[in-house]
């Protein structure tokens, strides 16, 4: 997976449409998660779109898979993931994942409706993060 430095490069170079194609890509480039793994407790509340986070750790780091129904929504959870992803779990429970994320100006490129279950996402890759950390 691209770090989310990585993404905003080629983001800032882009306009509209080409954007658009962009969060398609990040989408399909999540590792596949399994259809066990996409279940009600995985499930993030608030979406248009039905979408599923599932935090695993490895050599404490946090690795989520994530998955959408729709493709951009996919492309959206992906962006939210890349400025996580293999991090450890204390630093992503104290991160300010929106901040992070506040370059992509995501509420004036994208549709209410495809933004409004972002901070949903970020909620519950924090919960994730948090409850792992304190183990």
């Amino acid at each position: 997976m691209r770090t989310l430095e990585d993404i905003q490069e080629e983001y800032e170079f882009l306009e509209g449409d080409e954007r658009y194609r962009l969060l398609i890509e990040l989408g399909r480039e999540l590792d596949e998660m399994p259809a066990a793994l996409k279940t009600d407790a995985t499930l993030v509340r608030g979406c248009s779109a039905q979408v599923w986070v599932y935090p695993t750790e490895e050599a404490d780091r946090l690795h989520f898979l994530a998955d959408s129904n729709a493709a951009i929504t996919k492309g959206i959870v992906a962006l939210v993931i890349s400025a996580v992803q293999d991090k450890p779990a204390n630093e992503v429970a104290q991160m300010d994942i929106a901040e992070a994320l506040s370059p992509f100006d995501l509420k004036n490129q994208l549709s209410s409706n495809r933004t409004q279950g972002v901070p949903n996402m970020i909620a519950l890759v924090q919960d994730h993060a948090g409850r792992i950390a304190a183990n």
